[in-house]
Parts: C-alpha cells; sequence; structure tokens
C-alpha cells in the first residue's frame, strides 16, 4: 500500500487499492463501483438501525441509546479485529482517537436532535456537513454542480427547516460537522491501520468516552436485558455493518464523493418509511429523492470517468 506521506488529501483523489490479489483485474470497476456498493449497503443497514433506536429511545433515554450503541459495537469489533496495539505511531494514534471522538460525538449529537425535532429534518440538516465537506474539498467545479442539485433535493425531501426547534436543529447541524469530520479520519484512519482495525480501536475509544454520559443519563435501565437485547441489534445495524462498510469504500473513494452519496441518507430513509412503517410519499418528496439520487448518479459517474482517464495516461 501506498505510504501515508505519499498520499493525496482525504477529499480529492482516490486511494489506491492495496497491492496483491485484492488489487488485480479490473481497478476501475472495483475501485469505483465496489466501494459505491458498500456505501449503499451501510446506508440500507442504518436506516433498519435507526428504526429501531427510536422505538428504544423511551426505554433507555437519547443518551443511553447511544452509550449502548457504542459499547455493543465495540466489544463486537475488538473480538473480531483483535487489533494490534504495538507498532503504531504517534501519529497513527492521534488520528485513530480524533476518529473515535468524532464517532462518537456525531451519533450523540444526532440522537439529541432526533429528540427534539422530526427525523426526516433532522437528517437533512446533518447531511449538510457531507455535503459542505465535498464542495469545500473538491477540486472540480462538476462536484460543486452535483452538491448543489443534491443540496436542492434535501431540503425539498426535508420540507423546510424554519419552524423547528432551534435546540434540536443546533444539535443536527453539530451532528453533520462531526460526520464532515469522521469521513476525514475514517479515511485516514483506513489508510494507516490493516482491515478494521483502527476502526475497532476508534469504536472502544467513542465507548469509553460517553458510557459515563448514558449511565448519568439512563443507570440501570441499561442492564435491562430487553434494553440491552435491542441496543445490541441497534449497534450491529447502525455501526458495526455501516462503519466497516463505510471504512472499506473510503480506501477507494475519495471524501469528496463519498460525502454526496452520503446525500442519499434522507432518500433511504423515505424508502424504509414506506415500506416498513407503511409511510407514503408525496410528489415532492418522491421529486426529492429523484434530485438526490440523480446527484449522486452523477458524482459516481464523474469519478468513474475520472479513473478511466487517469488509466489510459
Amino acid at each position: 500500500m501506498t505510504t501515508p506521506s505519499a498520499l493525496p488529501g482525504p477529499s480529492t483523489s482516490a486511494v489506491p487499492a492495496p497491492a496483491g490479489p485484492a488489487s488485480d483485474g479490473a481497478p476501475g470497476r472495483r475501485g469505483s463501483l465496489g466501494p459505491v456498493g458498500l456505501v449503499l449497503a451501510g446506508g440500507v443497514s442504518v436506516q433498519f438501525g435507526g428504526a429501531l433506536a427510536v422505538s428504544l429511545m423511551p426505554r433507555a433515554g437519547a443518551l443511553g441509546v447511544v452509550a449502548l450503541r457504542l459499547l455493543v459495537a465495540a466489544i463486537v469489533l475488538l473480538v473480531v479485529c483483535r487489533p494490534r496495539l504495538r507498532g503504531h505511531s504517534r501519529t497513527d494514534w492521534n488520528t485513530v482517537v480524533l476518529f473515535g471522538l468524532a464517532m462518537g460525538a456525531m451519533n450523540g449529537l444526532f440522537y439529541q436532535a432526533v429528540a427534539r425535532i422530526p427525523l426526516g429534518p433532522a437528517v437533512t440538516l446533518e447531511v449538510l456537513g457531507p455535503l459542505a465537506l465535498s464542495v469545500l474539498a473538491s477540486r472540480r467545479a462538476i462536484n460543486i454542480l452535483w452538491a448543489a442539485l443534491a443540496l436542492a433535493g434535501v431540503f425539498l425531501l426535508g420540507g423546510g427547516v424554519g419552524d423547528l426547534d432551534p435546540v434540536g436543529a443546533a444539535f443536527a447541524l453539530g451532528a453533520g460537522a462531526m460526520w464532515a469530520a469522521y469521513i476525514i479520519f475514517s479515511a485516514r484512519t483506513g489508510r494507516r491501520f490493516p482491515q478494521a482495525d483502527g476502526l475497532a480501536l476508534a469504536m472502544a475509544i467513542a465507548a469509553v468516552c460517553f458510557l459515563p454520559l448514558g449511565i448519568a443519563e439512563s443507570g440501570t435501565k441499561l442492564i435491562d436485558p430487553v434494553t440491552f437485547g435491542l441496543g445490541a441489534a441497534v449497534a450491529v445495524l447502525s455501526s458495526v455493518l455501516p462503519y466497516t462498510l463505510e471504512l472499506l469504500a473510503l480506501r477507494h473513494l475519495p471524501a469528496s464523493t463519498f460525502a454526496i452519496l452520503m446525500s442519499l441518507e434522507p432518500a433511504l430513509a423515505a424508502t424504509a418509511g414506506f415500506l416498513i412503517l407503511n409511510q407514503t410519499l408525496s410528489a415532492t418528496e418522491a421529486a426529492a429523492i429523484a434530485l438526490v439520487i440523480a446527484a449522486s448518479m452523477g458524482a459516481v459517474r464523474t469519478q468513474v470517468g475520472r479513473g478511466r482517464v487517469k488509466e489510459k495516461e
């Protein structure tokens, strides 16, 4: 694998695939289309986990749900990955600590937001963080167009944010800022640690930092068997699967393209609401989803085309 010092910035170009069998064959397809599938699969998993988390909040509270989610996810990842603690530089540890802090803050702020404002507007505001990252970090004018199109769809899907509780809106915007930080440090962690070792360590750091807050809010409710079981399911669906898939995807996708793909989250949430909760979509909501999907497809096609041009050079 290319050394970190030789890598481009996290939002400018794709990370080269590791040497060996995994990168043999058709690099264009595996380097662009494969990671997109990982991101979409992670988004679907998050929506199922989010639905379960909403039902769990009355039992354990917002902070309690986050604490359970991070704790169980950390235990699972540490057992499965068994990350090596020795042989890492100070920069490696600084990166993974910042990744863990961003992960914990992102989850905590978002659940505080959905405790005060509806899920749709909360996701809409949160997505502004990755979209802002894609615009600020991009070196191609076309990516600004895709980001603008996605932003229009996100706002249309949210139905406006003027009447929202200001504290809840502030929490959602803060979650969006931490989401942008998560994207950056997830990419850097994936380059410095093998497999999902960095993710396991970051999840453990996030759990240790957040567990006292969850205990302070929910106390012994967290050890109730039903509550803990539901929290474990939320952890797998909302943390273990999507974070692992996203970390692997970020090894081959630039953060700017990944950030625009994250605008699919509101669309996936609306689709899950229709399929699982029997929530129908209005014509405006359907148009919003179409805008977001069009923006994401445009971003992917731009990235694939750029990769093919590089292959021919």
